[in-house]
């Protein structure tokens, strides 16, 4: 029995981490910086303190509050209990920090906001891949990301099991149904982009008819975007494919279809939804 294929997990460099936190620390920080903090606290204060979930969940981002932490103060210290994509309880020690307390309250509520909306992503993730579990069919993500943090949301539906469809417009030809509206058929559609197209890239084409369907197959496009079709149109769908393209369903992908969706044989369910309305997942710091 061949081992299921395994998402690529590893984290972003931190040459494209950097600038996101830095420019979400300056946003925070404002004119003034962290009049509270310097403030209250004497300069010289040390603390430690201890990152925890509130609820259970799939941990990703603690390489992003790491990389806060740094910014805020150098001399802070974190070491991580557990890698990103671990499963957690509520209560679970994720890491441990230490060093200047003012720079650590400076950096608290941007670690907190990463964390918890990046573990939120991986959580949502997570309880899709698990429902197909057995199944063929891989779980993958969409462009709708928070503009701006796409590579961050992207390494979290990783962190949480699932695989990335494309990270911007350069990668890959998506022919969708505003683009055949404009070249006035799927063949014109597909024509012009494969007259243009480098040898390495691929073309995929969103149908939202089983006649669609049949026309993009004769065209040899690469895979198929079954758009919104029931379970019983995606089960005819795998039928007339037998295997031509590459098949991927979306729209309609809930915790409730996604198994069902997955029960027709289609390759690939993308879900939208789990970069764009994933719950943030409760994470606080402790002293």
């Amino acid at each position: 029995m061949t081992a299921p294929a395994l998402p690529f997990t590893r984290p972003p460099h931190p040459l494209l981490i950097e600038p996101i936190v830095r420019r979400a620390l300056e946003e925070d920080l404002g004119r003034a910086g962290d009049i509270t903090s310097d403030l209250i606290v004497p300069a010289d204060k040390t603390i430690s303190a201890r990152l925890v979930t509130r609820q259970p969940g799939t941990v990703a981002g603690l390489i992003v509050a790491e990389c806060a932490f740094h910014l805020a103060n150098p001399a802070i210290q974190m070491e991580s209990e557990l890698p990103d994509g671990s499963a957690t309880q509520a209560g679970s020690l994720l890491a441990r920090i230490g060093g200047p307390a003012r720079a650590v309250l400076t950096a608290e509520r941007v670690t907190l906001n990463f964390v918890g909306h990046l573990s939120g992503i991986a959580t949502a993730t997570r309880a899709l891949v698990e429902a197909v579990q057995g199944m063929g069919a891989k779980i993958v993500d969409t462009r709708k990301t928070t503009p701006g943090l796409r590579v961050l949301e992207k390494y979290a539906v990783r962190c949480g099991g699932g695989f990335n469809h494309r990270f911007g417009l350069d990668a890959a030809v998506l022919i969708k149904d505003n683009h055949i509206a404009v070249a006035g058929s799927i063949r014109a559609a597909v024509e012009r982009a494969r007259a243009g197209l480098a040898h390495m890239a691929t073309i995929e084409a969103e149908v939202d008819t089983l006649e669609q369907l049949e026309e993009a197959l004769s065209l040899g496009v690469d895979t198929v975007l079954l758009d919104n079709m029931s379970v019983e149109q995606l089960k005819r769908a795998v039928a007339m494919a037998k295997g031509r393209a590459v098949l991927e369903a979306s729209g309609n992908v809930t915790l409730s279809s996604v198994r069902a969706i997955a029960e027709t044989g289609v390759d690939y369910i993308s879900s939208g939804a789990i970069t764009h309305s994933a719950p943030n997942l409760d994470v606080g710091l402790d002293f």
